[in-house]
C-alpha cells in the first residue's frame, strides 16, 4: 500500500484517524543509525511502526524493528513525541492518518540485517552520511532530536 506525506500543505485531505505509532533511533558501537527504506514511499526512515490493542509500547518498539530489520534491540530511553496536526499521511486505502509517533533510543543487542515487505533496504548509516538520504523533514527533526542525548527532557510537539 502506498503512502503521501503531507506537511503544512493546504491541499492535504484532512485526517480520518489519528493511531499511536513508534520509532527506533538504533545506534550500533561504532555510532551508527539503524535506517531502513519503506517500501510505501522509497524513503528512508527509522524503524517503526503501529502500536497493536494489547500490546506494551515498550513492546512496540522491539517488535517493530525485529520485523522491519532483523536486528534486536532493547529500549533506553525516549527521546520525543510527534503529533503535528499539519503532518497527515494518505493511504491508498482512503485512511488520512494525522502523526502521532513516539522516539525511543534504543541499542542493538542481536540479530542480522535482513529486509521485510515493509523494507527494500535496511542499513547501518554513519550519522555524517544521513545528509545523503532521502528522509522526510519530520524523520529528520526524530533523528536529531534522538542524536542530542544531552537534552534535559524529551521533545513535546
Amino acid at each position: 500500500m502506498g503512502r503521501i506525506d503531507y506537511l503544512h500543505d493546504p491541499d492535504a485531505p484532512p485526517a480520518n484517524s489519528v493511531v499511536p505509532s513508534v520509532v527506533a533511533f538504533v545506534q550500533n558501537g561504532a555510532g551508527q543509525v539503524l535506517m531502513i527504506q519503506r517500501s510505501d514511499n522509497g524513503r528512508w526512515a527509522l524503524p517503526g511502526g503501529g502500536h497493536d490493542a494489547g500490546e506494551f509500547i515498550s513492546d512496540t518498539v522491539v517488535r517493530e524493528v525485529w520485523e522491519e530489520t532483523g536486528i534486536k534491540v532493547e529500549i533506553i530511553d525516549m527521546s520525543g513525541i510527534y503529533t503535528d496536526p499539519g503532518h497527515v499521511l494518505a493511504y491508498d486505502d482512503g485512511e488520512v492518518r494525522q502523526q502521532f509517533s513516539i522516539c525511543f533510543r534504543a541499542r542493538p543487542i542481536g540479530g542480522e540485517l535482513q529486509t521485510s515487505n515493509e523494507t527494500t533496504q535496511v542499513r547501518w548509516v554513519a550519522p555524517t552520511d544521513l545528509a545523503d538520504f532521502d528522509i522526510h523533514p519530520t524523520m529528520r527533526l526524530r533523528i536529531e532530536h534522538a542524536m542530542d542525548a544531552s537534552r534535559p527532557t524529551p521533545y513535546i510537539g
